[in-house]
């Protein structure tokens, strides 16, 4: 009955949290379809969180990293340890209960974020941030990882349309293409877990590469039968 642990990644304007909201009410229609037509496992819920500010603490936390107004500059480790912080909190009071009750939990940026922003992005060490991120998650590694896949400069044209941007949307341009870089090396080095999706172009055809991927998963995973016909 455990559940599923699925993480949305990219660069910013890559259209993660739009894709989330676009995934979560057709997933739960997608399972709750199969549980009412005879599927062998229980019913299970689908719930979406974020990274940072999946919990009470954590949105300070989120607060404190992507709206710094405090006069001195927040370092780069501070930053590291700020989102060690809380995602050590997300994983303890929401994903491990949740995944402990088979909830199929859909998270806004994870481990790979915190690899690719503080690692490649910022530069600090990666083996430390392993470990860092070792500790913080206590041994919980993503089911799957879905990476949306778009050009640096799409991204920030996006953002720049927005009325606000934070603290990590601001950082130069050089910072944002070392970030791109570092999710397309970890693409490569965990291609069992990271799933790269084009992130071009209109939602609905976004949201129609997830939804494949996800036929394909829930399937290998048990929580559809064969006979149950894919969107």
């Amino acid at each position: 009955m455990a559940g599923k642990l699925i993480v949305f990644e990219g660069i910013e304007g890559c259209g993660k949290t739009t894709q989330i909201q676009q995934i979560q009410p057709w997933l739960a229609d997608r399972l709750s379809l199969n549980h009412s037509s005879g599927g062998k496992l229980h019913q299970r819920g689908v719930q979406v969180t974020r990274e940072p500010g999946g919990t009470q603490l954590g949105q300070h936390l989120r607060d404190l990293l992507l709206h710094h107004d405090i006069r001195e500059p927040l370092s780069d480790r501070s930053e590291l340890l700020l989102y060690a912080a809380d995602r050590a909190q997300h994983i303890e009071t929401l994903i491990k209960p949740l995944l402990d009750q088979g909830t199929i939990i859909l998270c806004d940026r994870f481990t790979d974020s915190t690899l690719a922003y503080q690692g490649y992005g910022r530069g600090l060490d990666l083996q430390q941030i392993h470990q860092i991120n070792q500790i913080a998650t206590g041994g919980v590694v993503p089911d799957l990882t879905l990476w949306l896949n778009v050009p640096v400069e799409a991204g920030l044209t996006r953002i720049k349309a927005r009325k606000k941007v934070d603290r990590i949307e601001q950082a130069d341009l050089e910072f944002h293409y070392r970030v791109a870089e570092g999710f397309a090396t970890l693409a490569k080095m965990y291609p069992q877990r990271i799933v790269p999706i084009d992130g071009n172009g209109d939602r609905d055809r976004v949201t129609q590469q997830i939804q494949n991927i996800l036929n394909q998963k829930l399937l290998e995973w048990g929580l559809i039968s064969n006979n149950y016909g894919c969107v």
